[in-house]
């Protein structure tokens, strides 16, 4: 059975809820994600996701006197996670549901190890898809 574990991204890229948009911003684009887990004195507290960024800089132009924002502003704050031991078609079956494009994986006193993301379920559809590929032709060739 697979876990959440052997899959998601361990090096993850985050924000303290004190620092601005614009950095998260900056993250975003630096490292080419979509989603930063914010977090208070290593724990999760929070997502922010290019989303929240967009919906921010529409809403925040309206208003040129406008203060700006923080990530605690526009982050959300009830976030559904896993556990790395989580198993994989657990965690689908939940981004299915949700419709959510990661989950931050927690351990039991919400500090962050990793998020599993969009983007590592494809690399291993990637994987598994070659593996049926050799699969079959070793079966075509050997029979």
């Amino acid at each position: 059975m697979q876990i959440v574990g052997e899959l998601m991204t361990r090096d993850v890229v985050t924000l303290k809820e004190t620092q601005n948009l614009a950095k998260a911003d900056e993250l975003l684009r630096l490292h080419r994600i979509r989603h930063l887990p914010v977090l208070r004195q290593g724990k999760l507290v929070g997502l922010v996701t290019h989303r929240d960024l967009l919906r921010a800089a529409a809403v925040h132009t309206t208003d040129p006197a406008a203060q700006p924002l923080w990530a605690a502003d526009v982050m959300t704050r009830d976030v559904d996670t896993v556990r790395a031991d989580t198993p994989l078609k657990d965690a689908v079956a939940l981004m299915l549901r949700h419709k959510y494009g990661c989950l931050p994986v927690v351990d039991a006193n919400g500090g962050l190890l990793g998020i599993l993301t969009e983007a590592d379920l494809v690399r291993y559809a990637q994987y598994l898809i070659a593996e049926r590929d050799r699969h079959e032709m070793a079966a075509e060739f050997g029979a």
